[in-house]
């Protein structure tokens, strides 16, 4: 049987669902660091799986991670929110931790 294309994606006739944060549940949060403002809001999982920027490998499905997102943008919370990012929890709690790299 042939595998399908089909990336989960959005069909592109398939109308634009925004965003609905209070679906996915958990409290938002206000945070600080030394890598600047941050909205954090905790889920306890997801159907999709999410590439996590501090460790680099796949958050799996239904695992219970962190999603944050720039409270101090420059372009705006609209633009914020579309670049949030999927964390794994100690990976999240770290990450002022981890050495930059060049």
């Amino acid at each position: 049987m042939p595998r399908s294309r089909r990336s989960g994606k959005r069909p592109y006739n398939a109308e634009h669902v925004p965003l609905d944060l209070d679906r996915v549940g958990g409290i938002r949060r206000a945070e600080s660091g030394p890598d600047g403002e941050w909205t954090t809001q905790r889920v306890r999982g997801s159907d999709r799986t999410f590439r996590c920027p501090g460790c680099d490998q796949l958050i799996a499905t239904g695992t219970a991670h962190v999603v944050a997102w720039q409270a101090d943008s420059i372009l705006g919370d609209a633009a914020a929110l579309d670049n949030r990012r999927h964390w794994h929890t100690s990976c999240w709690e770290a990450r002022h931790r981890r050495r930059p790299t060049r």
